[in-house]
């Protein structure tokens, strides 16, 4: 059951707001009589603040109460917010409010307003993911196709008109049924051949990678997943990423192993066991510097993808590649370029930047290989 919120923003010129005690007065009382116009009382509480900004609240019986704040700089804010049973309309319409904006900007002679759509709050199916770059992006979810906690993450698949079937890890989101381009993007947009090849999948419960090499005739495709769950729920769930891969977890050119990637890493380099391509689409950490828990110990997690990075360039052939990805934003690409840069051996890599549909974000691809 959800609270909506509606927020008006009107700029205004500071001589209107700094004018004589009366025209304040005259003012605040034909902005507090168009926000009694939405069916509200008050005001019940105001205040005056030193630097004659002012602040009011309102109210209803039915619950509703708006926030109304003078910013003598030239900003004058109202925050309106109402209970709204789940599935019914608000009482205070989208219409209401667009009145309330032009009567607003009559009384304050504003030139630019702002009115942002209703924020839902609390809604049973929350429509919100939050970008890498910490931007709200609403969703038109319809209903929670999945949803379970596994011994490592908490595991959603959201139903979307737009994009379709959604995975979700931890609230993090991973992989639309839209996002084809993700998938070609993790194994370098056409310009490889896979026939013959020995490939290393890193992570990829959702199965995209997984279905789009086997399509292309590999020697042999390994692919290390942690999470049966999210395998399970893959297979079931999202049918348009994986298609009929997991039905068997196995066959006669790959194999899945649920394990932790990073022991058989190193259990391969001790082998001495080598891939064409290695493709790491592990959730979240390969290009970033934030702690993941895996199965390794606290003192271990802030290394992680320095060390997952180690590991895939010892278990590369010397003319194979490896693939990896991460946000486009907040500097992260530039450290990490710089991380390739001290690597030894050196090592020569690309960089896409492409648009993946449901992300909302441009999203960072670096195909990465030893420098000859």
């Amino acid at each position: 059951m959800p609270a909506y919120n509606l927020l008006l923003d009107f700029q205004v010129a500071p001589t209107i707001l700094e004018t004589s005690e009366n025209g304040k007065a005259t003012s605040n009382q034909e902005m507090h009589n168009v926000v009694r116009s939405l069916g509200l009382q008050g005001p019940v509480s105001a205040v005056t603040f030193q630097d004659g900004g002012t602040f009011a609240v309102f109210h209803n019986e039915g619950g509703s109460h708006a926030t109304l704040r003078v910013y003598p700089q030239g900003l004058v804010t109202l925050d309106v917010q109402q209970w709204v049973e789940e599935g019914g309309e608000p009482k205070i319409t989208e219409e209401s409010l667009k009145d309330v904006e032009q009567k607003f900007r009559r009384v304050l002679s504003s030139k630019k307003s702002k009115r942002l759509p209703f924020i839902k709050r609390g809604m049973r199916l929350d429509p919100y993911i939050t970008t890498t770059s910490e931007q709200i992006v609403e969703y038109d979810f319809d209903r929670v196709v999945y949803e379970e906690n596994s011994p490592y993450q908490n595991i959603k698949i959201l139903h979307s008109p737009q994009y379709g079937n959604l995975l979700l890890l931890d609230d993090d989101q991973n992989l639309a049924e839209s996002d084809a381009a993700y998938t070609y993007a993790m194994t370098g947009n056409g310009r490889e051949d896979f026939m013959n090849k020995d490939v290393l999948i890193l992570g990829g419960g959702d199965g995209g990678i997984l279905y789009h090499l086997l399509q292309q005739n590999p020697k042999f495709v390994t692919m290390l997943e942690i999470d049966q769950m999210v395998i399970d729920a893959a297979t079931k769930y999202l049918r348009g990423i994986c298609h009929d891969c997991f039905d068997s977890l196995s066959g006669d050119n790959y194999l899945v192993r649920v394990e932790d990637c990073v022991p058989v890493l190193e259990q391969y380099t001790q082998d001495g066991k080598t891939f064409d391509y290695v493709i790491n689409d592990l959730t979240d950490i390969p290009i970033s510097q934030e702690p993941t828990v895996l199965s390794l110990s606290a003192e271990d997690t802030c290394d992680l993808p320095q060390k997952i990075l180690d590991l895939s360039l010892k278990v590369l052939k010397k003319t194979g590649k490896y693939w990896t990805h991460g946000a486009n934003t907040n500097n992260v690409p530039q450290k990490f370029e710089e991380q390739l840069k001290h690597l030894l051996p050196p090592v020569d890599f690309l960089k896409e930047v492409i648009a993946i549909p449901s992300y909302h974000e441009l999203w960072a691809f670096y195909t990465i290989w030893k420098a000859s």
